[in-house]
């Protein structure tokens, strides 16, 4: 006889396992076909890391997908909107030196490749500003819609900066108030297997066996079922991507007219970068670097540094210092029991990669949710070849910041040009790019972390340069480009005469509230 997948169980809270309890229970809310308990068990003893404030646009359809006003988020989350991210001092460390990495595609992106186009120009405009309005936008820190603008849709295509901490409290009580997700505030203290190898309960402080047909690892870098029980070995990447530590502080507005950054700001330093993210009502700020190669004295100093021309007195204000381990599980899905966050692995800040991997965990796990043990193993072997594909893909996305700089100030940047220490795929694409630029055809998931566009962006964002003798596509031709290029600049002006400020809209929302869908 078949098993049936009745009782999930998530292990541990915080973001990701919020994210999931509540992407879950949404999903099969109204599913009388496969009736679902949901229940999440976390320690009352264990502090959120809470290291993770940007997120994706994908953010927006998950939230939507809870049910959750995107009002209340931005009231409750300390919330501000994000447009992409500025990389300042990545190629040459001089103060002019910066590119946009938008979230909006290059304009007609499904129709033709602007990209050959744009280098054929004498380019006194900078690719992303060439191809889209958002680094415009981002410069005059400008909102990506207005208030009369319905919740979660967007004049400019957006995501989110907000208050982690925060936001897992928030989703807490939408879980358990409004999707039926039972919760826990418990110690596990022992994990029990059934002979064939699957775990069947856990054993609790106060509230005795807890036994599942799934389990859901979200018990962070400790990786209490997926590592330490099922042996499910980390493979480290920190021959690749050399960043091993964080310093985060929050850190004030110098008033309130301050104008809030509408983008992620990352400063490349001597061995590592600041990461400088504006909230609602406050900054997050945080320097990632590697021990390899700069003291943590001197780390410390360079983000002090930093802060102190608009937060004077960041002597006196508490740094906080978080170790990474770069890398991932083997296997994310083994038996019964599925890692997502930071039990499945973490590599770096850069990009935000963190949460958009678990929200493409919680839904694929939703998605194609087995309807019995037996159907597990097949789930599991496609949810492991999705997902070791896409941190392959992640990882050479970030080593391509690093790759394509020109710093010499410190060996860290000369030692991750060392082609030994980056991954072949990259090396191979670059080599290809020298003659083509990306496009389409050379990603070939439907659900790319890191689309054609985005590679683009970085690429001439940092000065790599592609063989203007590219063979135009059909659907490209010079009249398409000039057409689109035209257009960009006609948006541009649009968009600037009638958006607000970030900082406008965010109060506006906190005074009367978006519109509702």
């Amino acid at each position: 006889m078949s098993t049936p997948i009745k009782s999930i169980i998530i292990v541990g809270g915080g973001t990701a396992g919020w994210i999931t309890a509540g992407t879950i229970a949404a999903y099969f809310k109204n599913d009388s076909s496969q009736s679902l308990s949901v229940t999440l068990i976390e320690s009352p003893n264990i502090p959120i890391i809470g290291v993770g404030e940007g997120t994706w646009p994908t953010m927006r359809r998950t939230l939507k997908n809870m049910g959750i006003s995107e009002t209340d988020f931005f009231k409750e989350c300390n919330a501000s909107f994000k447009q992409g991210a500025k990389f300042a001092k990545w190629v040459t460390g001089e103060e002019d030196d910066f590119y946009y990495h938008p979230l909006v595609l290059p304009q007609g992106f499904l129709e033709g490749n602007l990209a050959p186009y744009w280098l054929e120009q004498n380019n006194n405009i900078s690719f992303s500003a060439a191809v889209c309005s958002q680094e415009h936008l981002c410069e005059q820190h400008i909102a990506p819609k207005q208030i009369g603008t319905p919740e979660y849709a967007a004049v400019a295509n957006y995501a989110y900066h907000l208050d982690a901490g925060k936001f897992s409290g928030f989703l807490t009580k939408h879980c358990v108030s409004q999707l039926g997700v039972k919760h826990i505030l418990d110690d596990v203290t022992d994990i029990n297997m059934s002979p064939t190898g699957d775990i069947k309960s856990l054993s609790t402080t106060n509230n005795g066996e807890l036994e599942g047909d799934l389990f859901i690892d979200c018990t962070g870098f400790k990786s209490l079922l997926i590592g330490e029980k099922l042996g499910v070995p980390f493979i480290p990447k920190k021959d690749t991507l050399f960043i091993d530590t964080a310093l985060a502080v929050q850190v004030p507005y110098e008033n309130e007219d301050t104008p809030i950054a509408s983008h992620t700001i990352s400063t490349a330093q001597e061995a590592g970068w600041i990461w400088d993210i504006g909230l609602s009502s406050r900054r997050g700020v945080g320097h990632v670097f590697s021990s390899d190669y700069l003291s943590e004295d001197m780390a410390h100093k360079q983000l002090r540094d930093y802060l102190r021309p608009r937060v004077p007195d960041i002597d006196s204000y508490n740094i906080r210092k978080i170790p990474i381990n770069s890398g991932h599980r083997a296997k994310f899905w083994e038996k019964n029991c599925v890692a997502v966050g930071l039990s499945a692995g973490f590599l770096e800040p850069l990009e935000a990669s963190a949460l958009v991997l678990v929200e493409l965990s919680a839904k694929m796990i939703a998605e194609q949710m087995p309807t019995t043990r037996e159907a597990m193993d097949i789930i599991s072997k496609r949810f492991n070849t999705r997902f070791l594909y896409r941190w392959d893909r992640i990882i050479d996305f970030l080593k391509l910041h690093y790759v394509l700089s020109k710093r010499t100030d410190n060996q860290f940047w000369i030692d991750n040009r060392d082609p030994n220490t980056v991954p072949d795929s990259l090396l191979e694409l670059l080599e290809l790019w020298k003659y083509q630029t990306p496009w389409h055809h050379e990603f070939s998931q439907t659900e790319e972390v890191f689309p054609a566009a985005s590679y683009q962006y970085v690429l001439y964002g940092m000065g790599f340069r592609t063989e203007t003798t590219q063979r135009a596509d059909h659907s490209s031709d010079r009249n398409f480009a000039k057409e689109k290029f035209n257009e960009v600049m006609k948006m541009t002006n649009s968009l600037l005469e009638g958006l607000p400020t970030n900082r406008e809209l965010i109060e506006k929302i906190h005074s009367y509230g978006m519109q509702k869908i």
